[in-house]
């Protein structure tokens, strides 16, 4: 793991502002989080409820590691994202636990935020990972439209319970392609 990382960096472009996790951020990330729509296609389908969101919250804010996605022209919590190292990659980072109020779908939200969070990571990192859910089939084409390629299986405990995860790699060459040709 690079030394110098910084796991909760301030990021911001002209729509969205990445920032550390806070524990007053406990009411407007459920907001962005309470809508059954935006766990469509999740594993975790009943993280709108507030007794199940809560400590998913603490696990959050325990991390050190999670930001905050904040629109810009609102003001308010939309989403988040953290950084993490993968137990079976010790060396590398990766970019998961994303989530973002469905009515940001779709469109260049989520591609804004991976951009802020992969130029910082690939100022310290040659690729980064995504670990996916095999049912969460809009994770998989999202990460997949990145450049992203699925490289194996395995079973990692990534929050606390050993899981099945499809672990996506993003080689800074690659991305920095798709960036040049947008």
């Amino acid at each position: 793991m690079s030394v110098s990382f910084d796991r909760q960096p301030w990021l911001e472009d002209a729509d969205l502002c990445l920032r550390p996790l806070e524990r007053d951020d406990l009411d407007g990330l459920y907001a962005a989080a309470s809508e059954p729509e935006t766990w469509a296609g999740h594993p975790a389908k009943d993280r709108h409820l507030h007794s199940v969101f809560l400590p998913y919250f603490e696990f959050l804010l325990a991390s050190h590691s999670t930001l905050v996605v904040v629109e810009q022209a609102s003001g308010k919590i939309i989403g988040c994202s953290r950084y993490y190292t993968a137990p079976d990659r010790p060396d590398t980072i990766s970019i998961g636990f994303t989530f973002l109020r469905h009515v940001h779908w779709g469109g260049a939200v989520n591609l804004a935020l991976k951009r802020l969070m992969l130029t910082h990571a690939f100022a310290h990192f040659d690729a980064v990972w995504f670990h996916i859910d095999p049912t969460n089939i809009r994770s998989q084409k999202a990460t997949a439209k990145l450049g992203a390629a699925h490289v194996y299986d395995a079973v990692l405990d990534l929050s606390g319970a050993p899981a099945k995860w499809m672990c996506f790699r993003l080689d800074r060459t690659v991305w920095e392609d798709r960036v040049a040709a947008r």
